[in-house]
């Protein structure tokens, strides 16, 4: 089983690093996301860039990234932890992709789809958590962060054995955002417009 889960770990990166932005973007005539706008290749600067449609394109992709590989484990029977570490594994390919150059997002979407499989009640809360703090504060960086943070306790009243699996994800989230921590500090971080630029 061991083995099975250290294959799955690979499986769950490669997949991870083939970028859904960069492909979305050239695909339908943007440019690279990871040189216009926030410079991430993310769905939240693909809405930037070129509006919903391409945005939630990236999103869709970036979420099946984490799924695929942990409802795949889970299936096999593989351990939580372990069942962590592949999510983890598909959330540093987004992060830093061998296929594109180690340059990736945040993996915030990633994440998302890799506590998927935990249940529809975890995912609702992370979306309505989201939605409703963007909805606040036009600030995507510091919703995901919150609802990062969140997860966890939102898998203690759900599912308690994922608890760990689930902040070892907030953990990498909350860490790969310490960019935007600081610009929400320094009250530059840019907010998100829900229209496409003319």
């Amino acid at each position: 089983m061991i083995a099975t889960a250290v294959l799955m770990t690979l499986v769950a990166y490669l997949l991870g690093s083939v970028s859904s932005a960069v492909l979305v973007c050239r695909l339908v005539g943007l440019p690279d996301p990871r040189q216009h706008g926030s410079g991430n290749p993310g769905a939240t600067n693909v809405l930037r860039l070129g509006g919903k449609g391409a945005a939630a394109a990236v999103m869709a992709g970036d979420v099946l990234k984490g799924t695929i590989p942990v409802w795949g484990s889970y299936f096999l029977g593989i351990d939580p932890i372990w069942l962590g570490v592949i999510a983890i594994a598909a959330c540093l390919g987004h992060i830093f992709p061998i296929f594109f150059r180690f340059r990736g997002g945040k993996g915030v979407a990633t994440a998302f789809g890799a506590m998927l499989p935990i249940g529809l009640i975890l995912a609702g809360a992370q979306i309505l958590t989201w939605m409703l703090l963007v909805a606040l504060t036009r600030l995507s960086s510091l919703a995901a962060i919150i609802t990062a943070a969140l997860s966890p306790l939102y898998t203690w009243f759900i599912k308690p054995a994922y608890v760990i699996p689930v902040a070892m994800l907030s953990a990498l989230i909350i860490v790969r955002h310490k960019d935007n921590l600081r610009r929400l500090w320094n009250g530059t971080e840019p907010k998100v417009r829900f229209r496409k630029p003319k």
